[in-house]
């Protein structure tokens, strides 16, 4: 299942890489390509620049969307077979010498009032 993921993943990183290069940029680059006219007529006939440029947009965003939905997936896959320990868990336990060594805790002295203030 995962190597399905996997391959789906690439493909889409493959189409948004080749979306991406068909677009013509906003500012014209270096001058490539010149100006594209007037609005084209009608409604018939080949698609105009600006319904291209549209169409291009959404299919850019769309597999932008799978691409993220697939990466999402393949962490949470992954993050499901390799259970990490706990940093508590890999700690040395405590040695039994430091607390048999550790002094006795005595029983402080009677109390036989207050304690004269120092300055």
């Amino acid at each position: 299942m995962q190597t399905v993921i996997l391959v789906i993943h690439l493909l889409l990183a493959l189409g948004m890489i080749a979306v991406i290069l068909v677009q013509r940029s906003e500012g014209g680059g270096l001058g490539i390509g010149g100006n594209s006219g007037g609005g084209g007529g009608g409604g018939f006939g080949v698609m105009s620049s600006r319904g291209a440029a549209n169409l291009l947009t959404r299919t850019t965003a769309i597999l932008a969307g799978a691409f993220m939905i697939t990466s999402i997936i393949l962490a949470l896959q992954s993050n499901s077979h390799t259970k990490p320990a706990s940093i508590l868990e890999q700690a040395p336990a405590a040695s039994s010498s430091a607390t048999t060594d550790a002094p006795a805790v005595t029983e402080p002295a009677e109390d036989t009032g207050p304690a004269a203030p120092t300055r």
